[in-house]
């Protein structure tokens, strides 16, 4: 990666102007999203063992799935374990694809555990903000996936300088293909939990905008300039807070609502 060099007139050709860079990420391999499709594969073949087994009956979505009755009974877990649920194959393959094209990138700026606290309180805004709005049972990745999204829009955005030009082709890239989901899910009886993905997207950008990684570019004697993260891990507990605290609220007011 190059960045301007503040050393160079601005008066000097282009290529004069630039400097190269290390970026250096947290990670080296996305472990977390390989575990994440791993587990969920894994939980969409116990649920057509299950319906093989029992008479059609999915058991891990009985158990599992986003029911509201048996949320404001007390079993408030159904918040967030949707998220390893699918009503199908072309419903798991779409959000696996998603989450393998998105996640793995995401991750290795990210680091394991910033990306699967942003993994799972995306979940959980998703599935709160369904909970809220909507009387219908719901379940699948699609409320974390949007959270992704929204993370990575994010990140280019408050790093906008460093991708340069291509900074607003790539938001506007992203912001497209955010559009065209959710007007899908907008669609007359598409059995689509749009309430859902509006939830992840919130919470995404809730979390990143606060914990997200911001690059600034430091001296390093061994390769000259490299860019580091400058957010902490302070940063990372107020994300929490404020994306699945202030859901958890919402959650709570419901309750005392009925």
């Amino acid at each position: 990666m190059t960045v301007p060099n503040p050393e160079t007139p601005p008066s000097a050709p282009p290529a004069e102007r630039l400097v190269p860079v290390l970026l250096r990420t947290k990670v080296k391999r996305p472990m977390v999203t390989y575990v994440i499709l791993g587990v969920t594969i894994l939980m969409y073949g116990l649920q057509y063992l299950s319906q093989s087994l029992l008479n059609g009956v999915d058991l891990p979505y009985v158990l599992g799935g986003k029911i509201n009755d048996l949320i404001l009974r007390g079993q408030v877990w159904r918040l967030i374990t949707p998220v390893l649920l699918h009503g199908g194959i072309l419903h798991l393959a779409f959000n696996m694809y998603a989450l393998y094209s998105i996640g793995r990138s995401l991750e290795l700026f990210y680091g394991h555990w910033r990306y699967l606290a942003l993994y799972l309180a995306t979940a959980y805004t998703g599935n709160v903000l369904s909970f809220i709005f909507s009387a219908n049972p719901s379940l699948g990745a699609s409320t974390a996936i949007f959270g992704l999204f929204a993370a990575q829009g994010v990140l280019i955005f408050k790093n906008r300088r460093l991708f340069g030009s291509r900074a607003q082709s790539m938001l506007i890239n992203l912001g497209l293909v955010l559009a065209i989901n959710l007007s899908l899910g907008f669609s007359p009886n598409s059995g689509i939990d749009y309430w859902g993905h509006i939830g992840g997207l919130i919470g995404g950008v809730v979390f990143a905008w606060v914990a997200g990684p911001v690059f600034a570019v430091k001296a390093n004697a061994e390769n000259g300039l490299e860019l580091v993260d400058s957010v902490g891990r302070d940063q990372l507990r107020w994300a929490v807070l404020l994306s699945a605290g202030l859901f958890t609220a919402v959650v709570i007011g419901k309750f005392i609502v009925g």
